[in-house]
């Protein structure tokens, strides 16, 4: 599954409004995408910083089967996951996620078990926001029965302890307090950190590159 150029990317994202509720001119991230357009390799998806464009407003552009993305009802506080410590975040409104990967092979394994082997393996984990916008462009990704977590954002609880939660990306099977309505939609939801489920991997990146400052530019 190959990602479409960068500056493909950011018309996907101005035409799904992205940048509008970012905050951003069409010219602002078209802008940042074309100095990013030569910071990647040939599979890096184009990402926006989580305080600008967070989950709740990305998961709705999502889309399958003519059935809009969503979040579960118990994750009101879906926009306080933020990156771990580990998680290096370029200080840029835009910036590229190198080499993306569902991470098939940790299937059945928990998020406690998975993310020591990501980063031993000199990767990062994504962010929540990084997995929604890389299904944005390329909505095939999720496929029924292989699906991902992106246990890169996680809650932090007063005193630093980490919620249990962990988020992931699905779709929906339409029942419970999805609803019929729901069935075959792209869905934010969470597993419990130390659980394992045979349909979910664990997205990661081989880094991140943020766009460069205006002075880099001159």
């Amino acid at each position: 599954m190959s990602l479409s150029p960068v500056l493909r990317q950011v018309e996907r994202l101005v035409a799904l409004g992205v940048h509008e509720r970012a905050g951003l001119s069409a010219q602002e991230l078209r802008g940042a995408a074309a100095a990013l357009s030569t910071g990647g390799d040939e599979r890096s998806v184009l990402a926006l910083d989580p305080a600008l464009a967070p989950a709740s407003v990305l998961a709705p552009l999502m889309s399958r089967a003519a059935r809009p993305g969503f979040i579960v009802v118990d994750m009101t506080d879906v926009d306080e996951f933020a990156p771990l410590d580990t998680v290096a975040v370029p200080e840029s409104p835009v910036y590229l996620v190198r080499s993306p990967d569902r991470g098939d092979e940790m299937a059945n394994w928990s998020p406690h078990e998975a993310l020591p082997a990501i980063l031993a393996a000199g990767r990062t984990p994504l962010l929540l926001t990084e997995g929604i916008t890389w299904v944005l462009q390329q909505p095939e990704i999720l496929q029924p029965g292989t699906c991902f977590m992106t246990i890169g954002s996680r809650l932090r609880r007063p005193g630093g302890r980490l919620d249990a939660r962990t988020p992931a990306l699905w779709i929906s099977g339409g029942t419970g307090r999805d609803g019929v309505a729901r069935r075959g939609a792209p869905k934010v939801g969470w597993c419990w950190a130390g659980n394992r489920h045979t349909w979910l991997g664990f997205a990661s990146g081989a880094g991140r590159v943020g766009a460069p400052a205006p002075a880099d530019r001159a």
